[in-house]
């Protein structure tokens, strides 16, 4: 079982999307996915919440948590996500980056072209790696 770790700084936007896509579209047996943010928000961000209801799923138990390394080093592959320096570099592990656009404070129509990016993105990386449900 391998273990994602999406990175950004609040943990209240594109991080909290793309966990909620991988595991939605992950084989549950290969792979899944947690999120987390190097300055975290009290909640996930409302227009975030209402674009992935849009798409059938439910963000709003969903509560930011701090990146920690300990959390990092748990982690098969680290995407981050617009937070630079402050995410942790741990060696050993696989670390992409996403240069994707921050939903916080967007209309509703930005928001759902950054969640349908990211779900993309996501796509594409269950696809390369055979995780997704067959």
């Amino acid at each position: 079982m391998k273990t994602i770790l999406f990175a950004c700084v609040h943990n209240a936007g594109r991080s909290q999307i793309a966990a909620a896509w991988f595991n939605a579209l992950s084989d549950p047996k290969e792979a899944d996915a947690i999120s987390a943010g190097t300055q975290p928000a009290n909640q996930v961000h409302g227009e975030v919440i209402r674009a992935m209801k849009e798409v059938g799923i439910d963000l709003l138990s969903a509560r930011p948590q701090l990146l920690t390394e300990e959390l990092a080093r748990s982690a098969h592959v680290l995407v981050t996500m617009g937070c630079g320096e402050a995410c942790p570099i741990i060696p050993g592990i696989e670390r992409q980056d996403w240069p994707i656009a921050d939903p916080k404070g967007r209309s509703l129509e930005a928001v759902r072209k950054i969640r349908d990016e990211i779900q993309q993105r996501v796509t594409a990386m269950l696809a390369e790696r055979s995780w997704g449900r067959q």
